[in-house]
């Protein structure tokens, strides 16, 4: 099949190099040329593990193209991926003007009948905007299909050669054949193929992600009312997730979510539903929930040294810049929270993430008070206290002994519970985590 993607950010790239490694023909659009460059030469703008190996690979087959000549892409192509941002608006809203505008760049290059398919997370409703805007500038039949992501940042090929569930909405038998003939490929791991309508698609993606982001909230809420009578938030989880009816996944309680679709998707739900006179309460209090729990740690730490003004010329190391593991991607990342309330209550920060500090660095901008390292344990040198943000697996099992060398007070603030309290005691740290028990020496 001969597919053009428009746009080659996260969602396209990782789509466009899996469909090309599976042996169709994709060309990925850009308009940003500085990125094309880039990809024409194999260097990959974002961290995801395995994505590299699959560009190189299906460029050098021959199966794979980059370039930012929309209108050559839409002609050579059958089909037509939307992958393109839909950034949060000031009151919440997906803004659709890339969608929208993409959508008048194919209808005035289509040459022939085509199937565009909307990757880019939507709103109810936008496939038949997306339509009408095509049909305003192009005679030819066109078939508008939602397809929605459903990628992990950190484990996005393996989700996406191996997904849970492919879900497409489609309003044609041939538009939704085409589609079953792009993901054949990938559906011989038994997982369901679900077509449905245009508008229920669109909203599965929403739905999906409140539903994540909600079990996490709940977690965290969960997790504050143990901290205050003593109990241990990691017990109720065993306690409650191997319930069939509940399960046990998302239901680790941390410092919040952060990201690129659950604080925007959550939003732009509860802003849809308004639009159309429904009052999404227990929606609002999700994200609610998760702004609050990004200021805990913080709270930890001035209930330990006894308020805000003494932790003024404070050291603290901060492991995990990250919003999770194995990405660099720090929008809406719970350690933008923690370091800017260290900093603004003049505390120095030491700061370490394996792949994060370069876009942690352009996201939080320059400051006197923040330093990055090239290794967590150099981060901890002469620090006051080891403050952890993301559960990057480098730091599960550190040297406890040179880590209690290290740092000057012996206190570890872990937003993660990546570590044992009982081992934590033994080893002499006075120890604070989610929704347990602390440990103080």
């Amino acid at each position: 099949m001969k597919i053009a993607i428009i746009g080659s950010g996260y969602v396209g790239l990782v789509a466009g190099a899996c469909f090309a490694d599976s042996g169709h023909n994709v060309i990925c659009v850009d308009n940003n040329q500085k990125r094309i460059d880039a990809l024409n030469k194999g260097e990959i703008p974002i961290f995801e593990p395995g994505l590299a190996e699959i560009v190189r690979r299906a460029s050098f087959h021959k199966r794979l193209f980059f370039t930012n000549n929309l209108q050559e892409a839409v002609q050579n192509s059958k089909v037509i991926f939307i992958a393109v941002n839909t950034p949060q608006g000031d009151d919440g809203s997906a803004d659709l003007s890339r969608v929208i505008g993409v959508a008048a760049e194919i209808g005035k290059a289509m040459n022939e009948p085509k199937v565009v398919v909307n990757k880019s997370t939507v709103p109810v409703g936008t496939g038949k905007l997306v339509e009408e805007t095509i049909k305003s500038f192009s005679k030819h039949q066109v078939d508008v299909v939602s397809n929605p992501e459903f990628l992990k940042e950190g484990s996005a090929i393996e989700d996406f050669i191996r997904p849970d569930r492919i879900v497409v909405g489609v309003s044609s038998a041939n538009a939704e054949k085409i589609m079953r003939d792009i993901y054949e490929p990938f559906l011989n791991t038994s997982r369901p193929f679900l077509v449905m309508d245009v508008l229920s698609a669109e909203m599965t993606k929403y739905a999906a992600n409140s539903m994540l982001a909600l079990r996490i909230s709940f977690m965290n809420e969960i997790s504050q009312f143990c901290q205050k009578v003593g109990a241990d938030v990691d017990q109720v989880r065993r306690g409650i997730g191997t319930d069939d009816r509940i399960g046990p996944k998302f239901l680790y309680p941390g410092i919040g979510y952060g990201g690129s679709c659950f604080p925007k998707d959550v939003q732009a739900l509860i802003r849809t539903a308004a639009d159309h006179g429904i009052d999404m309460v227990l929606t609002k209090a999700i994200e609610d929930v998760n702004k609050r729990q990004k200021t805990t740690l913080i709270k930890m730490i001035e209930n330990f040294y006894g308020g805000a003004e003494k932790l003024i010329d404070k050291t603290f190391a901060v492991w995990g810049l990250a919003f999770k593991p194995n990405t660099d991607d720090v929008r809406e990342a719970p350690s933008l929270v923690v370091v800017k309330g260290l900093t603004d209550r003049g505390a120095i920060v030491n700061a370490y993430d394996p792949e994060a500090s370069h876009t942690f660095q352009e996201a939080f901008g320059a400051s006197e008070r923040l330093s990055y390292f090239k290794s967590n344990l150099q981060a901890c040198s002469g620090a006051d206290a080891l403050v952890i943000c993301t559960e990057w697996n480098e730091f599960r099992n550190p040297d406890f002994k040179e880590l209690a060398r290290l740092l000057k007070g012996k206190a570890i603030f872990d937003g993660r519970n990546i570590f044992d309290p009982t081992e934590m005691k033994a080893e002499g740290f006075n120890y604070f985590s989610i929704g347990r028990p602390p440990v103080r020496q």
